[in-house]
């Protein structure tokens, strides 16, 4: 059984396991956060913020704090975390698993436009309509700066930073959000299209209902690939079973 257990989190499925592993007698957890958000909440176990410096650096702190057993929970959209989580694992031998719930599948009635990158989002956007609701977070604003004809409304736990939309509108709130909150969002705003990134889970989903009972087009940026060699657990307990952990 593991000894010290280090998750690379900041999505709610890390806060899930680093509670199920911080209650098993013998079991060490060390939670590493990015710390691009002011205050991520309370997470069981020890808590570490800040990056590591890179590949070398996560492996460098894997052996000094002699760490077991590295899971990944991180953003399914953290491209560069997750390569270097999968060098420091290759270069120090430690077991390691990758936590990525499941993407978003559209429904009947669904209006989804499905783009490669957040540019392919800017180069899809003019086509659809001139007032966007952008759900994809503060990070990445930058690929719609050049849209000075659309009126933005951007949601973000955070205040973003520039460059971004000279024609933005900031709703600083952090989810889960209800269908019925996002209906009266999109209404009072009078939202043509929704820019979202496939993130996956509950605690957002709301807003693809509220966009398909109005009739409105979204536009989902779809998920980097994992590194070669590197497939993905898409909950805690096929997290458990990969580390050997019973689920009780």
């Amino acid at each position: 059984m593991p000894a010290h257990v280090l998750i690379l989190g900041g999505t709610t499925e890390a806060r899930r396991l680093a509670a199920v592993l911080a209650a098993r007698p013998g079991v060490r957890v060390t939670t590493s956060l990015a710390g691009r958000v002011a205050c991520p909440g309370a997470v069981a176990g020890e808590v570490r913020t800040g990056g590591f410096g890179g590949a070398d650096g996560l492996a460098d702190w894997v052996r000094a704090h002699q760490v077991d057993a590295l899971v990944d929970a991180t953003h399914p959209f953290a491209e560069a975390i997750t390569a270097n989580a999968a060098r420091a694992v290759a270069a120090t031998g430690v077991p390691a698993v990758v936590l990525r719930r499941p993407g978003w599948r559209p429904s009947p009635g669904d209006r989804w436009y499905d783009v490669p990158s957040l540019a392919g989002a800017a180069e899809a956007l003019p086509a659809l309509g001139r007032r966007v609701f952008l759900s994809t977070g503060r990070l990445g604003l930058a690929a719609f700066a050049h849209l000075t004809d659309l009126h933005f409304v951007v949601r973000s736990v955070d205040p973003p930073e520039p460059p971004m939309p000279p024609d933005t509108e900031l709703v600083l709130a952090r989810g889960p959000f209800t269908v019925a909150e996002e209906t009266e969002l999109l209404r009072t705003h009078r939202i043509d299209v929704l820019v979202t990134k496939d993130s996956g889970g509950e605690a957002t989903a709301a807003k693809l209902t509220a966009a398909r009972e109005l009739g409105l087009p979204v536009v989902v940026v779809r998920r980097p690939p994992l590194p070669p060699g590197v497939a993905a657990v898409p909950d805690v307990a096929g997290v458990l079973e990969r580390l050997g952990l019973s689920p009780a």
